[in-house]
């Protein structure tokens, strides 16, 4: 494939991507596209920000663009699914750019938001509803939303879906959706395990695959200091001083940590802001917005950031506090569109010490 134009898609698409500068498919897109507008189920592995959601929302759009008429009230004819609050919203950004001359809606429900004004957006119907699961679940339970419409099924992240915290509602959501379906699954990352178990939920799939599932993302190159617990905030704030108009991406494990973490570098006169479990919707994306606009050069985050920032001019991603699973490595240091590169060290190699900060820079 040379371009996007020798897909044959929609006049209103080729439009929307020539507007956003997109000329070219990445190679997830390259392959997963085609396979996905003949209408077969695919498995998509790929480096995070490599292109996926254009991967899957480009057929997505193109076949309901084929089959026009409005949603019955209550209703949806396709559904992604993602992890966190903050990769909804994004999806649901990216998706409006491609839809913003047509007809389609696309409407997002995600918990920390008001139900009330998410039960009155659905009452209307939607073309592309993007959720988390659970606030979608509390949506089900109203009545306020009716799936057996819906013939595409999306799950992005697809490992942490499938994953025990969102299987069970995975499990739930499945059963109310239409039949026959398209289901498209994409990650970065794909245990054994969790392969196994996508398998109930797609049929016959296309397995496309750019790269091995967990390998970092390109040019990005990591660099490991070996310090004891005491010493990693000395550790980060020299860190943060070398280069203090640099926008940083600090990942903690635990929302408390985050919320003392992001407090000290605050009193310690830093430019910072945190993101975690615990705080409001709005007040993460208020947060989110203020960094990508470099109003907030610190931003200090649990795991729900490495599933839904996607920023460019990132210059620093810490792992203040190293994952519990070692593939969320691999989502906090590609999430971010880093714009620079020194390495010292493969992301494999475990510290032997119990704490760590580890320090990227990519390009």
């Amino acid at each position: 494939m040379l371009d996007f134009e020798t897909l044959g898609l929609a006049p209103a698409l080729n439009e929307a991507l020539s507007r956003a500068g997109f000329t070219k498919p990445t190679p997830i897109q390259d392959q997963a596209i085609p396979l996905a507008l003949e209408g077969h189920d695919i498995l998509g592995l790929a480096q995070t920000g490599t292109g996926k959601t254009l991967a899957f929302g480009l057929p997505l759009i193109e076949h309901l663009l084929a089959a026009p008429g409005r949603p019955a009230p209550k209703t949806a004819k396709a559904l992604i699914l993602a992890p966190t609050r903050e990769l909804v919203n994004q999806i649901a950004d990216n998706l409006r750019g491609l839809t913003a001359k047509t007809k389609l809606h696309v409407t997002t429900v995600v918990g920390g938001a008001s139900i009330h004004n998410q039960i009155k957006m659905l009452g209307r119907g939607t073309d592309i509803l993007v959720a988390t699961p659970g606030r979608l679940i509390d949506l089900m339970d109203r009545r306020a939303v009716d799936l057996s419409t819906v013939r595409q099924l999306v799950l992005d992240e697809a490992d942490q879906m499938l994953d025990l915290g969102f299987i069970h509602a995975l499990r739930k959501i499945a059963p109310r959706l239409g039949t026959p379906r398209q289901t498209m699954l994409f990650s970065a990352t794909m245990p054994k395990q969790m392969e196994e178990l996508s398998r109930s939920y797609l049929t016959d799939p296309k397995r496309v695959q750019v790269a091995p599932p967990g390998k970092v993302a390109d040019k990005i190159t990591q660099s490991v200091h070996f310090l004891e617990k005491s010493e990693k905030p000395a550790k980060l704030r020299d860190i943060l001083s070398s280069d203090l108009d640099a926008t940083t991406l600090v990942f903690a494990r635990t929302k408390h940590g985050a919320e003392k973490l992001s407090k000290g570098l605050i009193a310690d006169g830093y430019n910072a802001a945190s993101i975690h479990g615990n705080k409001t919707q709005g007040q993460r994306d208020r947060a989110i917005k203020a960094f990508r606009e470099g109003r907030v050069t610190v931003l200090v985050a649990t795991d729900v950031a490495s599933r839904g920032i996607d920023i460019k001019g990132v210059a620093y991603v810490i792992n203040y506090d190293l994952p519990e699973v070692p593939d969320s490595y691999v989502h906090r240091i590609g999430r971010p569109r880093v714009r620079a590169a020194r390495a010292r060290r493969s992301p494999s190699a475990r510290p032997k010490r119990s704490d760590s900060c580890a320090k990227f820079k990519g390009s």
